[in-house]
């Protein structure tokens, strides 16, 4: 496996599936990988694009999950495995096997990522019969699903239409839900709606369905693709007692609880995403050559790639981190609730970042029906966009600026957790506020320990700016109000966690320094970007617009570490290929 760094700190970067033997893990994890990797590599490129071309249900990956008992072993707690020892909610191996099936097309890593989903709020649930259900219909192969959207309305749970009348022995629900993964097959679909007869939040209900069942209107596939995002009806569904998994303010909480489990994995299916078309591109451009040079050979070319390896250096080590934050959490350490949405709405937007740097490379190729990359171009775009995730969580990551910046405080070091525990945490998350009271430990420690790393130095000099902008010239009350400004500051406050968490994973698994210095040369600009743009809102005042002008930064300047960056990655070139 390919690696850069000096001497003293080699680290696989790239996924390569000719080599992964996912060591961290235990060995029925390691088995299970290695054999969905194989179950592509076997199927081929060709067959992997045709039947995305012609939308073709994946049944037979669906068979193949069945038969391997995939999704039961990675998706079922301890407590209801039934003694089984390899089944277990386990976020370091489900974080391998999101980044595994996005490598190979996000449509299977849908169909499992909407099952993780429709199970969260069972799991969360008090109901022992439920959850005994699903045991059950995962051991015989079901997926999931989650029926929280709707087509009017989005992901904005407050003003759901699903609506629960009572009867005499329940309720029946009437009303729609709309971009529903797996809303054609699921074994139990998850939904969430509101009763007729109580008002307010005591009236959320989270209910369990059978997509099979008659009173279960399956309308239409909402996307022209091979995954299936339903909308469905249900009319005059019968809910009876035994269906009922959560009501009143724990409905809600189950809501953005099950987001904080399942939407984590955005991030890693992006970086699967990424993965593949760097090594499709790298390929093709290093072995192509026009005016009688190899295309990497031109200056821009190489900065392209260098910037496209250095960003997915950087989301791999913040989603290492962030999952080590999120298994090791309590309701006494809940720092995962500002990690994980950056999970979500950075790492999955740098993913952008990489595939646009790529194609402006490959120009032409991308678009060519037999590659990877037009694929890859099309579904990376999705990630972002997931249920609003750029600005949602940008809005939600605010919350957490002040303590963050400000208001450090002791905490125990949370080691790498690669351990096979069941991340038991992860269904009594508790109430859903409170988020303003979270304590961070000091962010600014990796920095100092970097700072032998001269664009990790300057960037941690523009990230301590941030907190003179923010008690100097912070926001008044109209721009508190203004979504636009506030968003953009969340994007400058975001990068300072970016590279926070990057630099404690760095540290944990030996990244040398060359590398690092390039990730924070691509931080340095990036901060500057935004400053930029924050210099240029409407509403900035003349001090906030100086304090801008004034953390504007230039990199550092290596060419022989620029060199080196480059060279590994030119030696990805002919590394993977996945097989005809």
């Amino acid at each position: 496996m390919v690696t850069c760094g000096d001497d003293e700190g080699r680290t696989p970067v790239l996924f390569n599936p000719d080599t992964y033997d996912a060591g961290h893990l235990d060995p029925e994890s390691r088995r299970l990988l290695r054999a969905v990797i194989d179950w592509f590599e076997e199927r081929g490129k060709r067959r992997l694009i045709a039947d995305d071309q012609a939308r073709v249900w994946y049944a037979e990956f669906l068979d193949f999950v069945a038969r391997e008992k995939l999704f039961a072993t990675f998706c079922t707690p301890a407590a209801e495995a039934g003694g089984n020892p390899d089944k277990r909610w386990d976020a370091a191996r489900n974080a391998a096997l999101s980044e595994v099936l996005g490598f190979y097309g996000l449509q299977y890593w849908y169909a499992w990522q909407v099952t993780v989903l429709g199970l969260g709020p069972i799991w969360m649930s008090d109901n022992a019969a439920a959850r005994a259900k699903a045991a059950a219909l995962l051991d015989d192969g079901a997926v999931f699903a989650f029926g929280l959207s709707e087509k009017e309305h989005g992901a904005d749970v407050y003003s759901t239409d699903m609506v629960l009348t009572p009867t005499g022995t329940g309720f029946v629900a009437n009303g729609g839900k709309y971009y529903i993964g797996n809303g054609n097959v699921a074994g139990m679909v998850s939904v969430f709606g509101r009763r007729a007869d109580v008002e307010g939040p005591d009236g959320y209900v989270f209910f369990a369905v059978d997509s099979q069942h008659e009173a279960f209107h399956l309308v239409k596939n909402v996307v022209d693709s091979q995954m299936f995002v339903s909308e469905f009806r249900l009319e005059d569904y019968p809910v009876r007692a035994e269906d009922v998994l959560h009501t009143g303010a724990d409905a809600f909480s189950a809501a953005l609880n099950t987001v904080n489990v399942g939407k984590f994995n955005l991030c890693t299916a992006s970086i699967g995403i990424g993965e593949h078309a760097f090594h499709e591109s790298v390929t093709h451009a290093h072995n192509r050559v026009l005016y009688g040079k190899r295309v990497t050979e031109f200056p821009h070319v190489r900065q392209n790639f260098v910037d496209a390896y250095a960003r997915l250096a950087a989301m791999k080590l913040f989603s290492d981190r962030a999952v080590d934050y999120f298994r090791s959490a309590s309701p006494e350490d809940r720092r995962y609730l500002l990690f994980n949405p950056i999970t979500k709405m950075k790492v999955t937007s740098e993913g952008e970042r990489v595939v646009d740097l790529l194609w402006d490379v490959i120009a032409a190729k991308g678009f060519e029906k037999d590659t990877y990359f037009s694929m890859a171009a099309r579904d990376i775009r999705a990630l972002p966009k997931l249920e609003g995730t750029v600005h949602v969580n940008l809005a939600l990551v605010l919350k957490f600026m002040p303590n963050h910046l400000f208001a450090p405080a002791e905490h125990e070091a949370v080691p790498t957790r690669h351990d096979p525990a069941d991340d038991a945490f992860f269904w009594r998350q508790g109430p859903a506020r409170g988020l303003g009271k979270v304590r961070f430990h000091d962010w600014e420690a990796p920095y100092r320990e970097h700072a032998r790393v001269p664009n990790a130095a300057l960037f941690h000099e523009q990230a301590r700016a941030l907190r003179d902008l923010l008690t100097g010239a912070a926001p008044d009350e109209d721009q508190q109000r203004d979504l636009d400004f506030l968003l953009n500051l969340g994007h400058l406050f975001t990068l300072v966690v970016y590279g926070q968490l990057v630099l404690e994973q760095a540290a944990i698994a030996g990244v040398g320094d060359d590398l690092l210095d390039q990730v924070f040369d691509v931080l340095v600009r990036d901060f500057s970007a935004y400053a930029v743009a924050l210099h240029g809102k409407a509403s900035s005042t003349g001090a906030q617009q100086a304090w801008a002008l004034g953390v504007v930064r230039k990199p550092v300047v290596d060419d022989g570490r620029f060199d080196r960056v480059w060279q590994a990655v030119a030696a990805l070139s002919g590394v993977y290929e996945m097989r005809p």
